[in-house]
Parts: C-alpha cells; structure tokens; sequence
C-alpha cells in the first residue's frame, strides 16, 4: 500500500489549495480515506474522511471550507480547501486502514502567510 500526497504550498489568507493524495497496492474505492494534519507542537487531528459510498466527515473546524472528494477511476483522494486561515498551516497526511493496518502518505506542507 504506497499514499502519495500532493499539492502543498504557500498561500494568502483567503486563498485556495487543493491537496491530492493518490493510492496505491489496495481496492481504492472501497476503502474510507481521510485527510488529517499537523501543526508544529500539535498533536495530528483528523481534517476530513470519505468513505468508499461517498459519504463525508469534517473537522468542526474546517466545515463550509474545505471539501474532501476521491475519484476511484483514477484511485486519487483530494481535499479542496478555500477560505484558508493562518490556522491552517500545517502538514497534511492522508491515510486509510487497509487490512487492519494503517497506512500514511508523506505530508504536505500547506502555509497560509500573508
């Protein structure tokens, strides 16, 4: 099972990203996938999930901000994120459980600086 995250960068208050996260070695639309980050000296905290029907969850804090969406054709996650805020910043790792194991993708650093 291999997760390659993408997309990260550097962005405005109020700015726009959208992180990738394509997988790798597993039945992709079957399996729930999140998307969770870190911000130095905090502890990793779950940002959003998909489950393989399709079905959403979201951080309180991101609701009506960002948007979780996978396309199984190309076995890609994504998380559109807009509105950003300087509390934003952190790295992003997406991750499922696979067969009673987890699995990370390397994170992507996501800054929201003016």
């Amino acid at each position: 099972v291999q997760l390659q995250a993408s997309g990260g960068g550097l962005v405005q208050p109020g700015g726009s990203l959208r992180l990738s996260c394509k997988g790798s070695g597993f039945i992709f639309r079957l399996i729930t996938m999140r998307w969770h980050r870190q911000a130095p000296g905090k502890q990793r905290e779950l940002v959003a999930e998909v489950t393989g029907a399709g079905n959403t969850n979201y951080a309180d804090s991101v609701k009506g901000r960002f948007t979780i969406s996978r396309d199984n054709t190309k076995n890609t996650l994504y998380l559109q994120m807009n509105s950003l805020k300087p509390e934003d910043t952190a790295s992003y790792f997406c991750n499922t459980d696979y067969r009673g194991r987890v699995y990370w993708g390397q994170g992507t650093q996501v800054t929201v600086s003016s």
